[in-house]
Order: structure tokens, then C-alpha cells, then sequence
């Protein structure tokens, strides 16, 4: 036998451990990626971070990007049962989160319903609830649709492993800088690779790709995504 130290799984690990063999043996993944321009999203932020008391990060603005295109694209925001698929009539956006002792995923309950700053506020206290053992059970199980976000920690490119029922998520990275050319000339822009894990059961090739497409055109026209109070309105 091995020496070592022998590290115990905790509840949550084992859990998430279990999840995660049941999704990868009986959910047939496949995988869409997309670039985003991120340049227009940063400086929107920094416009609303000037006027209002709450902080808006850029998870907002990805929340909202990923709201956009779930009410766009239904079939996304489902849950698959032994009966069928259930396509879920709210948002419930489920944000991964780390902690010292596992990954937990838990929902921003109607994330739909909620404007930019409200996202923001809603967003925090469920990060703090999470860290605290927190959570309200519907958090942990309701979710419809998961966003997972490794940006902050410098990874460029990533993929997730669906969280069963949920038929999909979203995995995004940090922006890297690039040379671009726009009417025939050099810019330096901020990339974001996104890409999305989708159960073959539910969802297509073409599926994902719209989605996709919505999300990146949510994400690039930050002025009708994260308006002033004054100036809300949809995202064409």
C-alpha cells in the first residue's frame, strides 16, 4: 500500500464526487465554444460603478448575459426527468462556487425577474450564504442552468461537466488581449473564450450554437444589457 496521509472525504466532496461520475457515465456531453468581446462589458461596469453604491462585477454582466439568452432559448433552461424534459418557466441560474472543502453550485432563484443592481445584491448574499452553510434547500436543488466562472484565477480556457438534471453549462475564462483587425485596421481587443457543456439527449449542435450566438451578442451590446435605471429595456 501506498504510504501517505490518508485525507478523508468530507460530505460535500463525496457528494460532488458522486454527481460528477453519475453525470459523466450517463450524460453524453458535447462541447461549444465561442469568443467574446469583453472590452465594451468592462467599460459599461466602470460607467455604472461610477453611479451606483453597489459593486458590479463582471459576473453581473455574465449572469445577465446568460439570463438574456436562456429566455431567448427555452430549451436551455431545462431539467431532464425519467419522464421527460421540463422546461423550467424561471431562471434559476446556478453560480459555481469554491470553497475549502468542495464546489458547490447554488441558484439564484428567478435570476430572471432581477435587474442589474438587484442581480448584484442577490449574488452576494448568496456567495455569503454559501461560505456560511447557508443555503436555503430550493438554492440546492432547483437550480435550471449553471454558470461557471475561472476568469479571476487566470485560466484562459475551460470546460464543465454538466450538473444532472440541468441539460447545460457555461464555462468562461479570463479575457486575453489580442490584436484584431477592424476596417482593415489593427485593434487591440479583450477576448473571452465561453464554452458550453450540453447533454446530447436535449440539446443539438445548432442548439448550442444559437445559444451561444445570444449569449456573445447579450455580452458585446453591454449598453442594452446593463442599463441605467433610467434607460431599461430588452437586449434585440
Amino acid at each position: 500500500m501506498m504510504e501517505g496521509q490518508l485525507i478523508e472525504q468530507t460530505k460535500m466532496r463525496a457528494a460532488t464526487a458522486r454527481r460528477m461520475v453519475a453525470s459523466k457515465q450517463q450524460v453524453p456531453h458535447f462541447y461549444v465554444q465561442t469568443e467574446v468581446a469583453m472590452d465594451g462589458a468592462r467599460n459599461r461596469l466602470d460607467t455604472l460603478n461610477e453611479r451606483s453604491e453597489k459593486h458590479l462585477t463582471m459576473t453581473v454582466a455574465l449572469i445577465r448575459g446568460c439570463v438574456n439568452a436562456l429566455e431567448r432559448h427555452p430549451r436551455v433552461n431545462s431539467v431532464w426527468t425519467p419522464d421527460g424534459l421540463v422546461q423550467a418557466s424561471s431562471v434559476n441560474l446556478g453560480i459555481a462556487i469554491a470553497l475549502d472543502d468542495g464546489l458547490v453550485a447554488p441558484a439564484l432563484l428567478r435570476a430572471n425577474e432581477l435587474d442589474v443592481e438587484a442581480t448584484a445584491t442577490k449574488l452576494r448574499d448568496l456567495i455569503e450564504r454559501a461560505r456560511a452553510s447557508r443555503l436555503r434547500p430550493a438554492e440546492t436543488t432547483d437550480g435550471t442552468f449553471t454558470l461557471s466562472n475561472l476568469g479571476m484565477f487566470g485560466v484562459s480556457a475551460f470546460t464543465a461537466i454538466v450538473t444532472p438534471p440541468q441539460v447545460a453549462i457555461l464555462a468562461v475564462a479570463r479575457p486575453v488581449e489580442r490584436w484584431l483587425s477592424k476596417d482593415g485596421r489593427p485593434v487591440r481587443a479583450s477576448i473571452m473564450t465561453a464554452t458550453l457543456s450540453a447533454d446530447h439527449r436535449v440539446l443539438d449542435g445548432i442548439d448550442a450554437a444559437k445559444f451561444l450566438e445570444t449569449f456573445k451578442h447579450a455580452i458585446e451590446n453591454s449598453e442594452t444589457l446593463l442599463p441605467t435605471p433610467e434607460s431599461k429595456g430588452p437586449v434585440s
